[in-house]
């Protein structure tokens, strides 16, 4: 017993001696530094002191990667021109729209290729500098250039140019710094992308409007009766073919941007197959069409577009210089389309000629003196008496027979002269009203005449 106790003390006291050891880390890591010292000088309290700094390793390696840029700035500027004789060769050997362009084409757009190397040493040297990519590469070349190459052509340029420069970077970077000018082409690829879109758009932007102001001078003159041999060449410079028929379709314009219609107009003729000129001229929208079929067919692939009310087809002419006086019928039609409610839509302006002969319009008035009147009394004052008397007696044969003391079978064969000569049916109401005007305006002109 007394060896076992004096062994238990033994232990007791070790436990204890082990204890008094380890206090001091124990209270360290209880303090309230945090597990720093408790004085703040330890390792965690300098660490704030020591961020945003750069270590002597992280110097030294910016320092090398400054060196390496500035060492393969130096050859690209040495090999720039070589760059750009290779680009040149390799456009002449695989683009064959660069061989067959004339020479002057070619040389810009060596100078192109030439500036497109000399803007990329530029923002090489200073790549966080802004600078303008289509000013320096583009600005070279005149705006025709934008003309003279399409922009699948121009995009082959920039690829070939690109290609070169790639091959060229185990030639042209400093040894160890191939890795870094090759994302630099990267980048300045996809910015020379952007440039070139850029140009392009604000090419076509600026092409866009001047035509939109081309084609409403050329509307314009053909509504104002101005037109001659410049709206032609002018209206060739808009893509005008020679189309075998041609009329002038006129209604109301829809709310909202004109530049739409117009497009919504272009899209629709494109689908039909059909030539047209378009303007929105105040509330009317204005189609002059091109092409080889009827006019009520040409203007019912159009229709949609106009806005709800009435619409107008001018007759159809041979040619775009004749297209006035389609354009007058149709304007004189759709002021006059507020007569004849039931209309349908579109009318043809000959079916308004009664209408557009109330209004005042002198060309509808000759046209139905010359087209019925005319034509019946040169036929013989038979035809003549037997229409009126019909018309009067309510487009009764039986009455006209019994005035005219004739069979109402000569009344009714009188009649269908009177149809083969005009074209007009008497027994149609929509018909008769128009002989009716006829026959008043003849009637009117003959007096004048007399007088």
């Amino acid at each position: 017993m007394p060896a076992a106790s004096a062994n238990s003390d033994k232990k007791t006291a070790a436990k204890r001696t082990a204890a008094k050891k380890a206090a001091p880390g124990e209270a360290a890591s209880a303090s309230p530094a945090g597990g720093g010292a408790p004085d703040g000088k330890g390792p965690e309290a300098k660490a704030p002191a020591r961020r945003g700094r750069l270590t002597a390793q992280e110097r030294r390696l910016a320092t090398e990667r400054a060196e390496l840029r500035a060492a393969t700035l130096k050859r690209l500027e040495k090999s720039s021109g070589k760059l750009a004789t290779a680009a040149i060769a390799r456009m002449d050997d695989q683009l064959g729209w660069y061989r067959r362009m004339p020479p002057e084409h070619r040389s810009w757009i060596g100078l192109v290729a030439q500036a497109g190397i000399a803007a990329f040493t530029e923002w090489y040297r200073r790549p966080d500098a802004p600078q303008a990519i289509s000013t320096d590469v583009f600005g070279t070349a005149p705006r025709e250039l934008t003309r003279a190459i399409t922009l699948r052509q121009t995009v082959e340029l920039i690829r070939t140019t690109i290609e070169v420069m790639e091959e060229a970077i185990e030639e042209v970077a400093a040894p160890g710094d191939e890795a870094g000018m090759r994302e630099s082409v990267l980048v300045y690829a996809r910015e020379i992308a952007f440039a070139t879109a850029q140009v392009y758009a604000q090419a076509a932007e600026a092409r866009g409007a001047w035509d939109a102001r081309l084609e409403a001078l050329v509307v314009n003159s053909l509504l104002s009766g101005d037109a001659d041999e410049g709206v032609l060449s002018r209206a060739a410079a808009l893509g005008w073919g020679q189309p075998s028929k041609v009329l002038v379709i006129m209604g109301s314009a829809p709310d909202g941007d004109s530049e739409l219609v117009v497009e919504a107009i272009r899209r629709a003729s494109r689908y039909a197959k059909l030539h047209v000129l378009t303007g929105v001229l105040g509330k009317r929208l204005v189609v002059v069409v091109g092409g080889d079929k009827e006019p009520v067919h040409a203007a019912r692939a159009l229709i949609g577009q106009f806005a709800p009310g009435p619409v107008v087809v001018g007759p159809t002419v041979g040619d775009l210089l004749s297209a006035t006086r389609s354009a007058h019928a149709a304007a004189a039609g759709l002021k006059a389309c507020a007569a004849w409610p039931d209309a349908p839509r579109p009318v043809l302006a000959d079916d308004l000629l009664p209408e557009r002969a109330l209004a005042g319009d002198q060309a509808a008035r000759r046209q139905l003196v010359e087209e019925i009147y005319t034509p019946l009394d040169e036929a013989g004052s038979a035809l003549l008496e037997t229409l009126s008397v019909y018309l009067e007696q309510a487009s009764s044969l039986e009455g006209a027979a019994r005035m005219l003391f004739v069979h109402p079978n000569t009344v009714r064969y009188r009649l269908r002269r009177v149809t083969d000569v005009t074209g007009y049916a008497p027994s149609d109401v929509r018909s008769a009203f128009t002989l009716r005007i006829a026959l008043a305006l003849g009637r009117l002109g003959s007096v004048v005449e007399q007088g």
